[in-house]
């Protein structure tokens, strides 16, 4: 029997030479030798090549990249807490050893992260939490230009949603009806009154008319004063990068740089609120962003993105919306394609059950909304066009996992080719970014002008 001792020491060239000096040694003896070295050449061979954290306020993701995939084993461990992620069989790299330096003191939940070795063979990673946690651990297989890949995303143990908090913070008060004239903010001051976004006003109704059924409570106009909310997600994020430009611009940098323009401007405006669906570089899934929406009731939802294509003459503006039956063009659902393998490259753990697949999308309440949602596409569309080219003169619509929202008008707008390099200049240069912003939203304003806000009844089942 052989120690464990044993199995790490270098013995490597002695069975060649033993083979050399000794001809008629029985190859039975060779082949035993070469066995008990394997474990030296596994170990030697898996390494991470690459650590990264994801801090963000709804969790913290910890990716370890690697040429084959990891053999792990996750410990909780309490007073304090603590995650312990063993290895399997790993070599601790400079990559590895440098994933303590990216745990910042803004991270919301690591305080930092610690390596050692429980046992010969076997890397135990430590993550000292901020709080109690539910961590979730899986394993993704190699894509686009990802090796295998360990994902850790540590959840708080008592969700929170920063996005309903936010909201809660910045919610105007609806309990009196504004005045007539009411005094103008200081930064809107300037503004001429038809620039004020157009909200649905109680209609008069005749006063002998009788009473409808309370379900006509739902169809009801919502009072002047209630704050219209616009769901803005920035696409791609994190481990997602989305296109890239010529000159090594990322898609996850640019939309996240227009979605916080597109929010000042709402947010400026009297009785509205944008609300964004991350405010940093983290990785959402397309089902938590449609969830996210949902949760604050959101009246409209608007993806923002930046084009690409495999030819860089490329160019134009073009806004999506979701499609019962299939796409308008190829290229509609090429792009579909594309956008929907988000989750492939961002990483989504296939384990955890989808709440929409319990759920028919596409009923009367969807179709209702697609409509909703070509209008609104229309009028941002038409607000693109006075800037930049377009792409495409109509609406396009395809199978966008992120615009399924069965209740909330929804819209996916490509800004411009990220891949053109003339137009991923204008992406970068944050005048442009502006520009982007104010004609989103003027298209907004229109929209809302012609099919004013009302109390919409909700989809049953609202996660």
């Amino acid at each position: 029997m052989f120690s464990s001792a044993s199995l790490n020491q270098p013995s490597l060239p002695a069975p060649a030479v033993t083979a050399r000096r000794t001809p008629r040694i029985a190859l039975s003896h060779l082949f035993f030798a070469l066995t008990l070295s394997l474990p030296c050449l596994a170990w030697a061979a898996t390494q991470v090549s690459s650590a990264r954290a994801w801090p963000a306020q709804d969790y913290t993701r910890i990716t370890l990249e690697s040429a084959a995939p990891l053999q792990f084993q996750l410990l909780i461990l309490k007073n304090p807490d603590r995650l312990a992620l063993d290895l399997d069989n790993l070599k601790v790299t400079p990559a590895l050893e440098a994933l303590s330096s990216k745990i910042g003191a803004n991270d919301p939940y690591v305080k930092s992260v610690r390596i050692g070795r429980p046992k010969p063979g076997t890397v135990r990673l430590v993550f000292d939490l901020k709080a109690d946690a539910k961590p979730e651990v899986f394993t993704l297989r190699p894509i686009a230009e990802y090796g295998h890949r360990l994902v850790l995303d540590i959840y708080p143990a008592q969700a929170s949603d920063p996005v309903i908090a936010l909201l809660e913070k910045t919610q105007m008060p609806t309990a009196s009806p504004a005045p007539a004239a009411p005094e103008a903010p200081a930064a809107t001051a300037a503004k001429p009154a038809a620039a004020a976004p157009a909200v649905e006003t109680a209609r008069p109704t005749a006063p002998t008319a009788p009473p409808g059924p309370p379900t006509d409570a739902l169809r009801r106009p919502a009072r002047a004063e209630r704050t219209i909310i616009v769901a803005i997600d920035a696409g791609h994020g994190g481990e997602d990068p989305g296109a890239r430009g010529r000159r090594g611009t990322h898609e996850k940098d640019i939309t996240l740089a227009i979605a916080r323009r597109l929010k000042e401007v709402i947010d400026r405006e009297p009785n509205m609120r944008g609300v964004l669906t991350r405010d940093g570089d983290y990785f959402i899934p397309l089902q938590g962003r449609v969830q996210k929406a949902r949760r604050i009731n959101a009246d409209l939802f608007v993806s923002v993105h930046a084009d690409s294509f495999i030819r860089p003459d490329a160019r134009g503006s073009s806004v999506f919306a979701l499609s019962e039956n299939g796409a308008t063009s190829v290229a509609a659902r090429w792009l579909a394609k594309k956008e929907n393998e988000a989750d492939l490259i961002g990483g989504v753990n296939l384990d955890v059950a989808d709440p929409y697949l319990k759920q028919t999308l596409l009923d009367l309440s969807q179709t209702a909304t697609i409509n909703d949602s070509l209008k609104l596409a229309r009028s941002v569309l038409d607000n693109l066009g006075k800037i930049n080219a377009l792409h495409k003169g109509s609406v396009e619509q395809a199978g966008f996992a992120v615009l399924k929202a069965p209740d909330i008008p929804s819209i996916l707008v490509e800004t411009a080719f990220i891949s053109n390099p003339a137009e991923e200049k204008k992406l970068t240069d944050e005048a442009y970014q502006q520009k982007l912003a104010e004609s989103i939203f003027s298209g907004i304003k229109t929209y809302f002008a012609k099919n004013p806000a009302l109390a919409r009844a909700r989809v049953a089942n609202n996660p």
